[in-house]
């Protein structure tokens, strides 16, 4: 289980190896391994490598070598990569046999926490790379959002709306990864009620080339039932639509803020089930125990 201290991932890459280095090892041996006993880190969240940049990458290394080595951690029947599985893929492709590495020693929550901020440094993963990046942290470290958001320095509410992406369907998500959906217009999906229809709408929005108002706006209609295009609403002030804004980003859902009459008005914050719901009664401090 992980250490629930401020110490992790928010430091930076250095920091977390400096916890684990012995007093001996502030330099540390580099050594020549077969490629054929090295395996990828088991929770690295990337699960996809640009094809072009990892050719050009193996070009450089046909012609320069690898000046940069990659760490390991000695396992059972050989090496696991802690950091540098791009250098490896790429030697590979190159034809080399050997890689330049550092032996380290790390424990499995040491590997997956290095392995998710190295990747989110790069900020080269996917949204659902990215979600399931967290999700791993808070299952596999015992972690909560809250103290995942602490050691990567961002926000609660950012955390929470990657990880409703997970939340998806599969043809979704397909759709998201190939970068055929925006992060904007996946999440906007997610407030559609009836989740039958949700594969056929993000179908339409790749097809349709739809925005994200467009769609906000072909959800609401869908959600109340009504296909046809209903009468403008009175318009909203700057401040109520701010207000809103601003509400929307700090639970990480649909704020809507309306005026009923003079000095009154109701605010609606949108869940999508009973576990969104908790997490909401969560930030407002609401404890039904």
């Amino acid at each position: 289980m992980a250490n629930k201290n401020n110490k992790g991932l928010g430091r930076g890459i250095e920091a977390i190896f400096k916890d684990f280095e012995s007093p001996d090892e502030s330099v540390a041996a580099v050594t020549e391994l077969p490629l054929e006993d090295i395996r990828p880190n088991p929770y690295q969240p990337r699960k996809t490598f640009a094809e072009g940049a990892l050719n050009d990458l193996a070009e450089s290394i046909r012609q320069t070598g690898v000046f940069q080595p990659i760490i390991v951690r000695q396992s059972v029947g050989g090496y696991e990569i802690i950091t540098g599985e791009r250098r490896f893929r790429a030697s590979k492709l190159a034809g080399k046999t050997t890689i330049p590495a550092i032996i380290r020693t790390f424990d499995d929550p040491a590997m997956m926490e290095i392995a998710v901020l190295e990747n989110l440094q790069r900020e080269d993963l996917t949204p659902l790379e990215e979600a399931q990046a967290y999700d791993t942290l808070i299952r596999r470290l015992d972690l909560t959002q809250v103290e995942v958001s602490k050691r990567l320095g961002k926000s609660r509410p950012y955390i929470a709306n990657y990880l409703r992406l997970l939340t998806l369907p599969e043809p979704v998500k397909k759709l998201l990864n190939e970068e055929k959906l925006s992060m904007g217009q996946a999440r906007t999906l997610l407030s559609l009620k009836d989740k039958k229809r949700l594969v056929p709408l993000a179908k339409k929005v790749v097809a349709d080339n739809l925005t994200v108002r467009q769609l906000e706006h072909l959800i609401t209609q869908m959600n109340a039932g009504d296909p046809k295009p209903k009468p403008k609403a009175a318009q909203k002030s700057p401040y109520l639509r701010a207000s809103e804004n601003q509400l929307g980003d700090r639970f990480g859902t649909k704020v809507s803020i309306a005026q009923t009459t003079k000095g009154h008005g109701k605010i609606e914050i949108d869940f999508q089930d009973p576990q969104d719901l908790n997490r909401l009664l969560a930030l407002l401090d609401v404890n039904l125990d």
